[in-house]
C-alpha cells in the first residue's frame, strides 16, 4: 500500500502526520485542507496513516505502540496491542523510513480529544519555545505526560530515543472540525517559520 504525502518532498524541517488512529479523522481534513489553501513549503504532510475507522490498523495494531523502542512490550490484543512484534506494519515502517531519510526538526501529530500540546524530546531552548508558542496559538495547556504508560510510541521512538522535537497536537473533538481550521492553520504557519 502506499501512503500519501505531499508537501516539501526534498529536505522538509517539519512532518506533520495525521490520523494514526483511524477514530481520529480531524487531522487528515486539517492537512488536506492546509494543502489546498496554503501549500507547505518546508513541511511534509502525510494526512492519513490509518486507512480503518478505528483506533487499531487492519491488523489489530495501534500504530502508535508499535514503535522498536526500549520500552516496546507485548501486551495483549486490545485497543492498545503494539503488535506482535516491533516496527511489525507497514504504517509503521513507513514512517520510520521518512523519518530517517529526512531527520526533520520538528514533527507533529495530530490527534484527539484530549486539547493539549503534549511532547517528547527536543532539548534546546527554542525546542520549548515552539511548544510554548504552539500552546498561545491553540489555546491548549502543555502536557508533558499523556497520563497513562505509551510502550513503543512514536514520541519515545522519534522524541526520545532520536532527540527530534515531537509534538503531539491534542484536537478539541467536541467542536466541528471547521472550528479548528483557523487555530491550527496558525499553528502550521508558524512551523513553517521555525
Amino acid at each position: 500500500m502506499g501512503y500519501e504525502s505531499f508537501g516539501n518532498l526534498l529536505d522538509p524541517k517539519v512532518i506533520i502526520i495525521g490520523v494514526f488512529h483511524g477514530d481520529e479523522p480531524q487531522g487528515e481534513y486539517l492537512l488536506r485542507q492546509y494543502w489546498e489553501e496554503k501549500k507547505a513549503s518546508k513541511m511534509l504532510l502525510v494526512p492519513r496513516l490509518n486507512d480503518c475507522n478505528t483506533r487499531v490498523n487492519k491488523n489489530g495494531v495501534d500504530l502508535n505502540r508499535n514503535f522498536p523502542t526500549a520500552n516496546w512490550e507485548l501486551s495483549k490484543r486490545d485497543e492498545y496491542f503494539g503488535g506482535e512484534t516491533p516496527a511489525s506494519e507497514d504504517e509503521t515502517r513507513f514512517i520510520i523510513d521518512l523519518v530517517e531519510k529526512y531527520n526533520p526538526k520538528v514533527i507533529m501529530t495530530l490527534h484527539a480529544p484530549y486539547k493539549v500540546v503534549n511532547f517528547d524530546g527536543g532539548n534546546k531552548e527554542s525546542d520549548r519555545e515552539i511548544i510554548e508558542n504552539i500552546s498561545k496559538i491553540t489555546g491548549y495547556p502543555i502536557e508533558e505526560s499523556i497520563g497513562y504508560p505509551t510502550p513503543g510510541s512514536f514520541g519515545t521512538w522519534a522524541g526520545i530515543e532520536r532527540g527530534i522535537l515531537t509534538i503531539t497536537l491534542e484536537l478539541d473533538e467536541s467542536i466541528p472540525v471547521e472550528e479548528l481550521l483557523n487555530p491550527v492553520f496558525k499553528v502550521f504557519e508558524y512551523l513553517e517559520s521555525v
